[in-house]
């Protein structure tokens, strides 16, 4: 992920281009984003429905069970922190 500067950078870099473009490449960029959007839509509504169909078939996991993912992630954490100090 870039940072808001890098972001703001590309995004002057990006403008100062699509000034210097024809219509005709504008409207094409245009397009473009407008495809890329409308899939990446497509995309996270997909994920939505495989969640959710996820959670019939299998069910949801309880707050009990995270909690223990989460402690037993943070002592392998620690474990490695330990090992990689020592």
């Amino acid at each position: 992920m870039k940072t808001d500067q890098e972001r703001q950078e590309l995004i002057q870099d990006i403008i100062v281009l699509l000034y210097q473009a024809y219509d005709s490449t504008l409207d094409n960029i245009h397009a473009l984003l407008k495809r890329i959007d409308d899939m990446e839509d497509e995309e996270d509504l997909q994920a939505i429905q495989e969640a959710r169909e996820d959670i019939r078939i299998n069910g949801t996991v309880s707050w009990n069970e995270i909690k223990e993912e989460i402690r037993n992630e943070s002592k392998k954490s620690d474990l490695i922190s330990t090992s990689i100090s020592i």
